[in-house]
Formats: structure tokens, sequence, C-alpha cells
């Protein structure tokens, strides 16, 4: 077996978010934008009005058209739509998979622009009720890791509600611009003339999507979204993935915090736990920047930290009772 190898944590920062977290945050930003604008650009899109898909500012066909107008025969249509659609359809999907086999969900917890939108909603749903989310137990303590004071107010529905629907109503505008012209769909929006068609997809997916931001954002991540399950599985198929570990024989310095790991995941998990019960973690390392923070006192320092290789095995047997040796009579 290898040495132990541990990811190198970033010390947090004087004040304000430690830099792993703002670098995060940049990250997401930044596909938010991508995420947005890519239609707008041509990067990815399917236009259903000229019948072919647009990447990387090039027009992309399946060469069905060819096939309509007889110049390729049957076993040459079904080539074409091999080598230029599922192949680098599967491609992509093998690169994330390869990418969630070695550092987990790494793209759910950085890049996805449904998860910040999770974030950015559990924290004003914090503010209004006490909890990140309707279906949690208890209010959370109201402070941050840092000690920092959280003033808690009904007021804040009057920000949580009308964000959800803003959010949705930019979802639901941005997927029709991945189907439809993006410049006819935002002209016939400004000029308030939307077409039958694009009114229903629009109004239905707001719709929609302010309730499943409201009432089942993290629930949709750990149970529905079958991208952040196949990353999922394809993480816990290798034990040596990266992983939050944890020191098991310091747990006694966990009483001097207030479970700060447990409260700002965002996927409403218990980061101290094995593998296995951490199964939809996101890699967004609030949890280990929590306990940077709360432990920043400590000479040991924080008892969560990324780990892989053989620290990630060693990790996880730490919470396995030994094997009883077979007696032979």
């Amino acid at each position: 077996m290898g040495s132990a190898r541990v990811i190198p944590i970033l010390s947090v920062a004087a004040s304000g978010r430690p830099p792993r977290q703002a670098l995060r945050r940049w990250a997401q930003a930044g596909f938010f934008v991508l995420f947005v604008l890519a239609p707008v650009f041509n990067l990815l899109r399917f236009d259903l009005v000229a019948g072919h898909a647009w990447l990387l500012g090039f027009e992309w066909h399946a060469g069905l058209e060819d096939f309509s107008r007889g110049g390729i025969d049957a076993p040459g249509v079904v080539l074409r739509v091999i080598g230029r659609v599922l192949l680098p359809i599967l491609g992509v999907g093998a690169l994330l998979i390869w990418v969630a086999w070695r550092w987990g969900r790494l793209y759910c917890g950085w890049l996805c622009p449904h998860f910040s939108v999770v974030e950015t909603i559990n924290a004003c749903m914090r503010r209004a009720t006490g909890r990140p989310s309707l279906w949690e137990s208890r209010p959370l303590p109201p402070r941050e890791p840092d000690g920092t004071p959280v003033h808690y107010g009904r007021a804040w529905w009057l920000v949580t509600v009308p964000l959800a629907v803003g959010f949705a109503f930019v979802w639901a505008v941005v997927l029709l611009t991945y189907l439809l012209p993006p410049f006819q769909v935002y002209g016939h929006l400004l000029a308030g003339t939307p077409t039958r068609n694009e009114f229903i997809f629009i109004g239905a997916g707001t719709l929609v999507l302010s309730a499943e931001f409201l009432f089942a954002r993290h629930l949709f991540c750990r149970y529905a979204c079958a991208v952040g399950l196949f990353q999922s599985l394809a993480w816990m198929g290798n034990r040596a993935a990266m992983v939050v570990g944890f020191t098991r024989d310091r747990a006694a310095d966990c009483a001097s915090c207030y479970s700060a790991c447990d409260h700002v995941c965002p996927m409403r998990l218990k980061p101290r736990n094995i593998k296995r019960a951490m199964f939809t973690c996101t890699q967004c390392a609030q949890c280990v920047s929590a306990c940077e923070t709360t432990q920043r006192d400590n000479p040991q320092g924080p008892l969560l930290r990324w780990v892989s290789d053989a620290a990630a095995r060693d990790n996880e047997a730490a919470f396995q009772a030994p094997k009883q040796e077979r007696k032979i009579p």
C-alpha cells in the first residue's frame, strides 16, 4: 500500500470567506454565466427551428439531411449518427464519470448552476426560518462557524420567495434558448409579445421550478438528479477516491464545537459519517472550511480534511469494527 496522501488544506483568511470557498464561489458564478450565455453565442444548443445543433459557434449536423436527399445510404447515416452524436455524448459522459470516480461530485459542488441556486436559497431561507430547508427538523444555531451572529426574521420571506421565483424564471427562459433561437426568445420577451408556445413553456417552467426551488432543492440533488446519481455511483466504486476524512481519534476535540460541519452542509449530510452515508456529497468542502474555522486555535489543526488514495481507505477502515480472527479447534 502506498503512503497516505492528504489533500492540502488552504488556511483560513484573516477575515471573510476562506480562500477555497471564495474560489468555489467564483467558479460557480463563472459557470452560471456560461450556462446563460452559451446559447446566445452558439456555444452549445439544439435549434428546433433550424433542425440542427450548434457547438462552439459551428453548425453541428447529424447527417440526416444527406440521407433524406439520397446522398448516403442507411448504413452511412447510422455511422454518422454514431460518430457525430453518440460518441461525443459518450465522451463527455465518460470524462464526467472519470472525474467523479477520482474526486467525487466536483461538478455538482463547484460548477452546477442548480446547486448554486440551492445554496443561495438555503441561505435566505435560513434567515427567514432559522432552517435552510422547510423539512429541517429544528432551527440551526444563530451563528456562523467564525462566531458571526445570524439574525432570523420573517421579513426575509420577502427576499426568499421572489428570489426563488426569479431564479425559476431565468432558468425557464435560458432552457428555452437552448431549443429556440436566443435572440428570438429574448426579443419577444423584451417586446412583451412571446408566442403561445413560448409563453406556455416559460410559464410552466417557472411554476415547476419555483416549487422545486422552494420545497425540494437539495432533495432533487439527492434523489432525482441523474447526473448526480451516476457521479455518486462512480465515486462509491473507488475506495481511493477523494473524500472528506475525519480524524476519529481526536473526536473529543469536537466537544468545543457546535457541530458546525453538520450545519453548513447544503445537502444536509453528516460529514463525520462513513462514506456510504455521504453518498450524495458534492465535495463543496463547506464542512472542511467550517472545521478549519472552529478549530483555528487548535494546534493540531482541523479534524476534517480532504484525503485520497491510502488515506481515504484508512479513513473508511477507521469506522469499521475489527474483524474477529477465526480460531481453528
